[in-house]
């Protein structure tokens, strides 16, 4: 591969303007900034294959129209004279693009180097935009893409709706008719709904909701098994299913829920069963999507809910309809000002010094309409996949303060991810393995009583 070639994309867009950050904004800026030097683990990334090739100047044409549109990818944040984090929307600016050449058979292979060496550098939001590009050519085509955001300017929803865009833009797209099918509310007018009335109320709502959960949920959910130490890293492990997909889907369509709800009522009951507390305080992570105008939003909206789920360790058929209903209650409160509640949870602290404890986080990413990578030529029957699951431990990660466990669900080829990471002091390894291969058994079997194949 030659020296990168590293080029400008300048953008002329028709509107500009100023508001304070929205909710999810300040959010994701808070704790990006929390990480300091180590701010790039919270870059969100995509690449793929431009199939068929097309030249350069095709490329960066469908990139010009949706950085035109999607107004979060020239927002900078900055704090404003009172302290507060404000966005400021640029009309014009440019977008970095690194391009690189390749051998034709290489181009997959060069265009994952380059999304890592774009990933891992920060972004200076207040400077320059939230958003680097990277592109692979051979024989003078691009034949490989991908985009780098800084969390601040979208969360995962909003990059697969980007890539979205970008791939149908491609393909020939009138960006007027892609816009007019995928409407979508900007930033600034998201903050605007905020601070009205309306939005003050949704804030106001969703902090009580929080403060009662804190106060009447579990002390405890997993019983400290050794001393703590704030400098050991968390353990990490990753179990691969194919039975798991096939079996989610089922149950979902049998029992008439979510396929996020399946997952959430079977992490509940094994949280409970191993942790051995009757009941959960989860915070599970919503994408807000729901929301009006918001679903096809290149934004960050993802916020935590606060989760409670009582008597978790029933069986879980009798679980799961309960966690759907009490699910989409708790979801409805997970849009609000997180400095706010961060203030109003500490005053709470001052006068009841044992909250519940919210430090179990679950997070469930894939959106299956959307995006779903695809599945192997060869599927075997459900009561077979399951012999083909893998479980594997990650490297250990460092400590993340005020959590115990978080639980990530994600896509994978034919497959369904879930990844742990855990406090071994309050989680030990046989615990964690417990917890992912208990999930997988208990919708799996569910899916086979049910008639799944």
């Amino acid at each position: 591969m030659n020296e990168p070639e590293r080029v400008q994309l300048a953008i002329t867009a028709e509107r500009s303007g100023t508001a304070p950050a929205t909710w999810g904004q300040q959010a994701i800026w808070d704790a990006v900034a929390a990480l300091g030097a180590e701010a790039a683990r919270y870059n969100v990334s995509v690449g793929f294959a431009v199939e068929p090739a097309r030249p350069r100047s095709a490329v960066l044409a469908a990139l010009t129209e949706a950085v035109r549109h999607h107004e979060a990818l020239r927002t900078r944040l900055r704090v404003g004279q009172d302290e507060e984090l404000e966005q400021l929307l640029d009309a014009v600016g440019t977008v970095p693009v690194t391009v690189c050449r390749s051998a034709t058979d290489a181009t997959g292979q060069w265009g994952e180097r380059l999304l890592a060496e774009l990933a891992a550098q920060r972004f200076d939001t207040a400077a320059a935009w939230p958003i680097r590009i990277g592109l692979v050519e051979s024989a003078g085509l691009v034949r490989h893409l991908v985009m780098v955001l800084s969390h601040t300017a979208a969360d995962g929803g909003g990059l697969r709706r980007l890539a979205r865009d970008v791939a149908a833009l491609l393909d020939g797209a009138a960006p007027g008719r892609l816009w007019e099918a995928f409407p979508a509310v900007q930033p600034l007018d998201e903050a605007a709904r905020q601070k009205s009335s309306r939005g003050r109320r949704q804030d106001a709502a969703a902090r009580r909701y929080w403060l009662a959960k804190l106060r009447d949920g579990p002390r405890r959910i997993f019983p400290e098994r050794a001393a703590r130490d704030p400098d050991a890293r968390y353990l990490h492990l990753v179990l691969h299913s194919l039975a798991l997909l096939r079996a989610v889907d089922h149950v979902a369509r049998t029992r008439r829920v979510s396929i996020q709800t399946v997952v959430l009522a079977a992490v509940a009951r094994q949280i409970s069963l191993i942790g051995g507390s009757p009941e959960v305080l989860l915070q599970v992570v919503v994408n807000n999507r729901f929301q009006p105008g918001m679903a096809q939003t290149v934004t960050t909206l993802a916020q935590e809910a606060l989760f409670h789920v009582p008597q978790a360790g029933l069986g879980f058929a009798d679980l799961v309809g309960r966690v759907q209903a009490g699910a989409l209650a708790s979801y409805r409160c997970a849009s609000y000002d997180k400095r706010r509640l961060d203030r109003d949870i500490e005053g709470l602290r001052a006068v009841l010094p044992d909250l519940a404890d919210h430090s179990c986080f679950v997070n469930d990413t894939r959106e299956p309409e959307l995006f779903r990578p695809p599945a192997p030529d060869r599927v075997p029957p459900l009561s077979e996949a399951r012999e083909a699951t893998v479980l594997r431990w990650g490297d250990e990660v460092p400590p993340r303060p005020h959590q115990t466990l978080a639980l990530d669900v994600v896509d994978a080829p034919g497959a369904i991810e879930l990844v742990v990471v855990a406090d071994a002091s309050r989680v030990p390894r046989s615990h964690m393995e417990r917890l992912l291969c208990g999930v997988e058994g208990c919708i799996v079997e569910d899916a086979l009583a049910s008639g799944g194949v």
